[in-house]
Order: structure tokens, then C-alpha cells, then sequence
């Protein structure tokens, strides 16, 4: 039997900081319940993913200074469409289809949401991006 729904709740990490109010729209709980855990899950592929994109561009990143770093993972979220797309790619092959429903509905909204956690989170691990230079050296 199918039980894709419950297969990918369970897999999913729980994040005990995230809290949920009765006031709290849509996307914001979409984003809370939804999206985090997603991405904490995927968070060993994502960094895996831009290590390639990274590498694809001809390493031309580790010569950055730091703000530079954190402006060109923004950038290649922002700007490259068929890199953002592999990536929203990533997150929403993990929605339930009751999910996509709701995703559907937002998907504007819950896009910027989606790229600005990701973004965030590639920011926050910059210096993982910094090993790998030594690693390939």
C-alpha cells in the first residue's frame, strides 16, 4: 500500500523552535511546518548542490571576499532561473499532495519564502564552501 504522505512526515526533522499561533497566515505556517523541516532534511544536498554550482562556475567563489560569498549565493538564487528551479525542485518533490494543494494556491508568496530560507540557510554555512577550496587544493 501507498503511504507516501505519512513516509514523508516521518522522515521529516522536527524543529522545536518553530512555533505555531492560531493568528498566523498561511504562508507563515506553510513556511513553519512545511518548508523548515524540508529544508533541514534536504540541508546535506543543498550544500552538496551549490558545491557543484559553485565548482560548474569555475571555483571563481573561493577567491571572494566573505560579503562577496554572500552576495553570489544570493545572486545564484536570484538570478539564475534554472538553478532556482532545480532547487524549488528539491523542496517541493518532499510536499504530500495535500501540500502541493496549498502550495499551489500560494506558490508566488511561498516561492520568495522558499528561496529567501534557502538563501539564508547557504549563507549561514559559508564556511563550508571555504573548506572545500582546501580540500581541493
Amino acid at each position: 500500500m501507498n503511504d507516501r504522505p505519512n513516509d514523508l512526515l516521518r522522515i521529516r526533522p522536527e524543529i522545536k523552535k518553530t512555533l505555531a499561533f492560531d493568528n498566523m497566515g498561511k504562508e507563515e505556517r506553510f513556511q513553519n511546518e512545511t518548508l523548515r523541516p524540508i529544508l533541514k532534511l534536504q540541508n546535506p544536498l543543498l550544500i552538496d548542490v551549490f558545491q557543484n554550482y559553485i565548482e560548474k562556475r569555475k571555483g571563481v567563489f573561493y577567491e571572494l571576499s566573505l560579503q562577496k560569498k554572500l552576495d553570489y549565493i544570493e545572486s545564484s538564487l536570484i538570478k539564475d532561473q534554472k538553478f532556482r528551479n532545480s532547487v524549488k525542485g528539491m523542496v517541493i518533490g518532499h510536499f504530500t499532495v495535500l501540500e502541493y494543494g496549498i502550495y499551489k494556491q500560494h506558490s508566488s508568496s511561498l516561492n520568495k519564502r522558499m528561496m529567501n530560507l534557502v538563501i539564508e540557510r547557504l549563507k549561514d554555512q559559508v564556511q563550508l564552501f571555504e573548506n572545500a577550496l582546501k580540500q581541493v587544493v
